[in-house]
This record gives C-alpha cells, sequence and structure tokens, in this order.
C-alpha cells in the first residue's frame, strides 16, 4: 500500500510539471506568435511602399523629360524613334487595354453570372462536386498557355468566320480567352454571395407562388448584387492586368483607333516589350515602362476600391 501510495504521488507531480511546462510553452507561443505576425505585415507594409516608392520617383524622372499633358492627350505612342520625333502617349496604349478587357467582360459576365446561378440555385451536390474541380482547374491554367491558345487557336477559328479575314495579331482573340480565363474568379465569387443570402427569403418566395427561375433572378440575384458587382469590377481588375496573352496574341502596335481585327498593344504588353529589349539604363524609353506601370497601378487601384465600395454600399446583411 506505501509503495502505491508512493508511486500514486509521483504520477501526481509528474502530471502537475507537465501542465506547467505545457502552460509555460503555451505562454512564449503567446508572446511570440504574434510578434512573428507583426513582423509579416510590416514586411507586407514595407513592400508595397517600396513598390510606390519606386514607381513614383522614376515615374517623376519620366516627366521630368516628357510633359505629362503631352503623355495624357497625346493619341500617338512611338517610342522607338529618336528623341525628337518620339512620341508618349497613353491613349494609344490606354485604349488598347480597354478594348481587350471590354470584350473579356462581354464574354465573362455573362457565363460567369450564368453558372454562379446554376451552381448556386440548380445544380445538385454531386453536379457541383463536378463543376467546381472543373472551373479550379480552368482558374490554375498558366496564363502563357492562354497567349498560345488564342495565338494558335482561336484567331484561326475567328479568321474564318469573320468576313474579310482577321489578322494575326489582333485585340479579339485575346479579349475572348482573358474573359475565358476570369470565368471563374466571376463564378465563384458570385456563388458565394448568392449562397451567403438565406434559405428562408428562397423558401418565402416559393410559398408564394414563384418559380425557382423567377426566384434566382427576382430575389436571390438582387439580395447578392453587392458581391456580384464586386466579383465583376476584380474582373475588370485582372483583365486590365493581364499581361501573357496580350503579349503573346495582341501583337504590338500601339493605337488609339478601336479596331478588334487589327494589332494593339496595351500597357502590360508595352513593359514587356521593352523590359526583354536592349533599351539602355536611363534613356526615355527605360523610364517611360515606370510611367506606364504607374497608370496601370492607378487603374488597378481605382478597380480595387471601386469594388470595395460597393460592397460596403450595398452589403445586404442577415
Amino acid at each position: 500500500m506505501v509503495s502505491r501510495d508512493k508511486t500514486n504521488q509521483k504520477s501526481i507531480r509528474s502530471m502537475i510539471q507537465e501542465n506547467k511546462s505545457s502552460r509555460s510553452q503555451s505562454a512564449v507561443m503567446e508572446k511570440v506568435v504574434p510578434k512573428i505576425f507583426l513582423i509579416c505585415a510590416i514586411i507586407s507594409i514595407f513592400t508595397t511602399i517600396g513598390i510606390v516608392f519606386t514607381l513614383l520617383t522614376e515615374t517623376f524622372t519620366f516627366f521630368n523629360r516628357i510633359s505629362i499633358v503631352e503623355f495624357f492627350t497625346n493619341t500617338r505612342w512611338f517610342p522607338f524613334t529618336s528623341d525628337e520625333n518620339a512620341d508618349f502617349g497613353i491613349i494609344a496604349l490606354i485604349m488598347g487595354t480597354l478594348t481587350v478587357t471590354a470584350i473579356a467582360m462581354v464574354v465573362a459576365i455573362p457565363i460567369g453570372l450564368a453558372a454562379a446561378i446554376y451552381l448556386s440555385e440548380y445544380a445538385s451536390a454531386k453536379t457541383r462536386k463536378i463543376i467546381k474541380p472543373i472551373l479550379e482547374v480552368l482558374a490554375g491554367i498558366p496564363t502563357i498557355v492562354y497567349g498560345f491558345f488564342a495565338l494558335t487557336f482561336v484567331t484561326p477559328l475567328l479568321d474564318k468566320f469573320i468576313p474579310g479575314g482577321i489578322s494575326i495579331f489582333n485585340a479579339l482573340s485575346p479579349g475572348i480567352v482573358v474573359g475565358i480565363m476570369i470565368i471563374p474568379m466571376i463564378a465563384s465569387l458570385s456563388e458565394d454571395a448568392m449562397n451567403a443570402v438565406p434559405n428562408s427569403m428562397r423558401e418565402g418566395a416559393l410559398a408564394l407562388g414563384a418559380t425557382r427561375f423567377e426566384v434566382a433572378m427576382k430575389v436571390v440575384l438582387p439580395a447578392a448584387l453587392s458581391g456580384v458587382i464586386a466579383s465583376f469590377v476584380l474582373g475588370i481588375s485582372r483583365a486590365i492586368g493581364e499581361t501573357m496573352i496580350v503579349t503573346i496574341a495582341g501583337g504590338s502596335r500601339p493605337t488609339a483607333d478601336i479596331n478588334v481585327t487589327e494589332s494593339i498593344q496595351t500597357m502590360t504588353a508595352y513593359i514587356v516589350q521593352v523590359s526583354q529589349g536592349d533599351t539602355g539604363y536611363g534613356t526615355t524609353i527605360y523610364y517611360s515602362i515606370y510611367a506606364v506601370g504607374m497608370t496601370l497601378f492607378v487603374f488597378t487601384l481605382i478597380m480595387n476600391l471601386l469594388a470595395q465600395f460597393i460592397s460596403r454600399k450595398f452589403r445586404e446583411e442577415y
């Protein structure tokens, strides 16, 4: 009996010591982990500040050489000539970017929204398990693969159906493929917004005699409108910033004319062109990529801020 009591006492002491050690470890973790998270947050903040600072300083250097008024009003973009004859009119690159973006959204919004409505309101659990992974695979395809798909498949296909043919480098082909690329983003975000709508609203509408289509279009979609519109805006932002597809299939002819069958150049495609060329450090062309990059940064920043504003302005809480 005495030996058993001693054994029990030893086990109790060991348990107490283990609890103390675990508590001390937990206390250390509680102190260390928040500091690690804080360091990660500070690193991300300073990285963003560094990027913006680099863009601003190099952009100011560019505008010391080229008038900012000419940059935003001139419709001609021909930097690869002598300094006296060079034209730096960002409107040509902006028009190319907006043309591709507009085509992409014409493709992505109807298909993405329709897919979201089907997955949220019509698809069974088994069907959803099949379709969702397919959309995720579509979102995971590298953009350079999309670019060659646009150049070698979509462009020859369009050339057969468009009267008068289409240039091998054009705005229509990359615009369509960019739209296909951002369908998963719009479908996923829109579906999440629709799934957040309470089932009681659906059941109430059905009880009043509404059909499933009427419930989806007149009840669920308006209730999830903030999330749906935010997905559209984020899709636009993604299309504006797309690089490889427009670089491969869009061409390198900046123009302010809107002709979807001819070669165009976007802001991202120009940055790639200059970055891969023989442009010397310190030249006007070298600094022009920072000015174009700053313009692109402002575009995407505005789109993201707009998406946040729409989400907060029209958010429905249940």
